[in-house]
């Protein structure tokens, strides 16, 4: 479906790809991250994806102007992973906030491996 917003010239609707599209560069520029992941459905291995394949590693869903995402990332060895997915969560809230005007309710942050 995607986020809608509407004001007295008309609507706007942004797709899901696009919100995807977006917290996934967001993420993917955070120190600490080596790339996102993709869990293969059929033996549940995971995937490491490159930079053209980044809104795989992300599920958003939303509800009117409410945006909630998911993302599944793999980080470096040695640093905080609590640090890490902290600065994941406000740095992807707030640039999808700022680009898109949408409210982003939650971001939820699954570390899926450890690279060194």
């Amino acid at each position: 479906m995607g986020a809608v917003t509407v004001n007295k010239l008309g609507e706007i609707r942004i797709s899901n790809e696009v919100l995807a599209t977006l917290a996934g560069i967001s993420a993917i520029s955070c120190y600490g991250i080596v790339g996102m992941a993709s869990k293969r459905a059929t033996d549940g291995l995971v995937e490491l994806l490159g930079s053209d394949n980044l809104s795989r590693g992300v599920k958003v869903t939303t509800q009117g102007n409410e945006v909630v995402i998911q993302l599944f990332v793999v980080v470096e060895y040695g640093i905080s992973i609590s640090a890490v997915a902290q600065n994941i969560i406000d740095t992807v809230k707030y640039n999808v906030e700022n680009l898109t005007g949408c409210t982003v309710k939650k971001v939820n942050v699954k570390v899926e491996g450890v690279r060194v």
